[in-house]
């Protein structure tokens, strides 16, 4: 799964490995950080991998998701795959899923392959399903509509 390297080398906190494979739609090397300062309200598309450290109101649609231990994510998460360490209330649908020690998920998971560390919570029903079931339930993604509103808060309430 493809994970983001710190400057001094090293892995950071919710990454899995230095080499990846990227999602049909996805670029190779490229990523989207969404900082803990941050939260989106409305559905999030990504083609590139995405590293969600603040909060986002909405459905998550990108190739490789890494989500950080403070982050909360209330909306669908489709993705093809998925180290989860913060909040998710709403269904997952993941080929390859990690859920760390600190993640806690509340709603429906579907997994080609999942790994769950002693200590994370899933409050839903586990679902196994072939890899070609998830790929057909992925919305593919897509640029907003004009009429989609998306807005996104820092900490100087700036809206984009």
């Amino acid at each position: 799964m493809a994970m983001f390297n710190n400057a001094r080398g090293g892995r950071d906190a919710g990454s899995a490995g230095s080499a990846a494979p990227t999602s049909a739609g996805g670029k190779r090397g490229m990523f989207s950080v969404i900082g803990p300062d941050v939260v989106i309200t409305g559905n999030l598309s990504a083609t590139a991998d995405l590293h969600i450290d603040g909060c986002v109101e909405g459905d998550v649609h990108c190739g490789n998701l890494v989500q950080g231990s403070e982050s909360r994510i209330h909306g669908a998460v489709h993705a093809e795959t998925a180290r989860i360490a913060g909040s998710i209330e709403g269904s997952v649908s993941v080929r390859q899923l990690t859920v760390e020690r600190a993640a806690r998920i509340t709603g429906d998971v579907e997994y080609e392959a999942i790994s769950i560390e002693t200590g994370a919570a899933v409050d839903g029903c586990l679902k196994h399903v072939s890899g070609d079931a998830v790929a057909r339930r992925a919305v593919p993604i897509a640029l907003p509509r004009s009429d989609d509103a998306v807005s996104i808060n820092a900490a100087s309430d700036v809206a984009a």
